[in-house]
């Protein structure tokens, strides 16, 4: 009887040891952190294990540690808060990188100090070689006024000199761009363009949207270098921030074939979905393409368009007129001339199953977009499109319950609206200014809410996106209880839409977004509690560390 309880034991200890042996061991572990999830059904824990670039446990300190093995890296959080990694649903990626090396306008506060930085650069610039960049704001100038090409000339004589309004709907051109783009006093506006004139008929180098096309025909492309300089300058500035993941609006397939270099070499170091401009609809009809076609690391499969232009440039497109410009209403944009045309690529794109995301910023434009929306909607049946309008900024009151019926997701950037809102008023009034950036009425209506930045419109850094989102205080100081207060998010509504709802809104929420057993590890650590420090101190946390697919990209300590 002994004998036969002693092979009984030695049997259950083998088959023991031999279960052990075959659970595989985590290659990292994050202990004593203060994580959440941002899964409603477990939203806090201590500790995650992760598995090559998966997530394979999440729980208390004891159960993740049950993952450990002799090569199991384990580290001590802290107590520091963790979060998902963040997922910024709209940026003009390559163009941010470009910023980073380019002259930096705007925090210029008067155009004496405009002018001085452009005449230092243009000091620095070899003869022939552009200055581009710039992102100058005049609403910080006393008076507002837009910048003339007098303001520069004397400074660039030899230099073309093309410089972005930070909304990106606007550049000032020196007379010498002006000359090799062929634009005199004569030029017509193109559609959806206006050039601008001072009183004697003369371009003042002011302009807007599409006109802004004629100068940038006549700049030299970047070189395959340059372009792949700012994309990694781009990707480091990203990591750093906790940024792992971008949706890039408009990109030129040149990004794109970069974005695949880089990962081909293990240097692709943030997760990318691409969205080419709609025109170039056919390129992706033709091979079949579909929603989020692609990698974990990268993805097209959406194409991005333009129903009109900026708040800030005066070119965004309304119903009513603006209230100090009362003969302007704003334009449609270049590719809603006819509109039958923008409905055309759209219709053809839904038909082939590949995403739409639209910016639209004035109540009339978001509302014509809608109208397109429906109109397929109703050609084509239901479907799960997941269709977006970039910005959403200016609401028509009859369209927030169209666009929960429709489905349309609303990707916007929170930090506009305290930027914006420092001036928004005297241009659109009280009334149309109350469904401005309407993030609480939005999530009132059913409406699912993707967050971003519009980088390099705006800053990537997250932490002043949940500044904004939390807070609505203006960046000139004059609203510190907020901006229409009653469209403030809570901070872990902010964080959902800015993970789970930037994901969602790629087709992703299954692969990332929260940390969830089986998602890829992408994860960031912070300096403070977000969670739990007062609102307006959320603009000073800092990113410790950032992980993407559990390779650690970022280390500040």
């Amino acid at each position: 009887m002994n004998h036969l309880l002693l092979r009984i034991a030695l049997v259950l200890s083998w088959s023991i040891i031999s279960f052990a042996q075959s659970k595989p061991a985590a290659d990292l572990i994050i202990r004593n952190a203060k994580i959440w999830t941002v899964d409603s059904t477990r939203p806090d824990a201590e500790a995650v294990a992760i598995l090559g670039d998966r997530i394979v446990a999440v729980g208390s300190n004891k159960d993740v540690y049950a993952w450990r093995g002799p090569k199991t890296r384990v580290q001590d959080a802290a107590g520091k808060r963790l979060v998902p990694g963040f997922n910024d649903a709209h940026v003009h990626f390559t163009s941010g990188g470009q910023q980073l090396d380019n002259v930096q306008l705007n925090d210029a506060t008067s155009p004496q100090e405009f002018a001085r930085r452009v005449g230092e650069r243009a000091a620095k610039t070899s003869k022939g070689e552009w200055i581009l960049g710039g992102d100058w704001d005049e609403t910080k100038w006393t008076p507002a006024q837009l910048p003339t090409k007098e303001l520069i000339d004397s400074l660039t004589p030899q230099t073309p000199t093309a410089l972005d309004r930070y909304d990106g709907h606007m550049i000032l051109a020196n007379s010498l761009a002006l000359k090799l783009a062929g634009i005199t006093a004569q030029t017509p506006d193109p559609d959806g363009g206006v050039i601008v004139h001072d009183a004697q008929g003369n371009p003042t180098g002011a302009l807007k949207d599409a006109a802004a096309e004629l100068v940038y025909k006549v700049i030299p492309e970047p070189t395959h270098d340059q372009r792949r300089h700012s994309i990694e300058r781009a990707l480091e500035h990203a990591a750093s921030v906790g940024v792992t993941s971008v949706q890039h609006m408009n990109p030129d397939y040149a990004d794109i074939a970069i974005y695949a270099e880089l990962l081909d070499e293990g240097k692709l170091t943030t997760r990318i979905y691409a969205a080419p401009l709609i025109s170039q609809v056919d390129d992706q009809v033709k091979i079949g393409i579909r929603h989020a076609f692609g990698g974990p690391y990268l993805r097209i499969g959406a194409l991005k368009s333009y129903a009109d232009g900026s708040l800030g440039s005066a070119t965004a497109y309304f119903f009513e007129p603006f209230n100090d410009q009362p003969n302007n209403r704003g334009i449609l944009s270049d590719a809603m001339h006819p509109a039958s045309l923008m409905r055309e690529r759209m219709m053809k794109a839904d038909a082939s199953n590949l995403q739409l995301c639209t910016h639209a910023i004035g109540d009339a434009g978001i509302s014509a977009i809608l109208d397109i929306y429906a109109e397929i909607d109703k050609v084509h049946g239901p479907s799960d499109r997941r269709w977006r309008i970039e910005h959403a900024q200016h609401m028509a009151a009859k369209d927030f319950d169209r666009f929960a019926q429709l489905q349309v997701i609303a990707s916007v950037q929170p930090y506009h609206a305290i930027d914006d809102g420092r001036w928004a008023e005297g241009r659109i009034g009280h009334d149309r200014s109350s469904r401005t950036y309407a993030f609480r009425t939005f999530l009132n209506h059913g409406v699912r809410l993707a967050l971003g930045t519009d980088w390099n419109v705006a800053p990537l850094n997250p932490m002043l996106t949940l500044y904004a989102a939390t807070t609505r205080a203006t960046l000139d100081g004059k609203n510190p209880g907020g901006w229409f207060p009653e469209q403030k998010l809570t901070i872990k509504e902010a964080i959902e839409a800015y993970t789970m709802g930037s994901a969602y809104a790629e087709f992703q929420e299954d692969l990332k977004g929260s940390i969830v057993r089986g998602k890829l590890a992408d994860m960031v650590l912070l300096s403070d509690d977000v969670l739990t420090i007062d609102p307006v101190k959320v603009r000073n946390v800092k990113v410790l560390e950032t992980w993407v697919g559990g390779k650690l990209v970022y280390d500040a300590r």
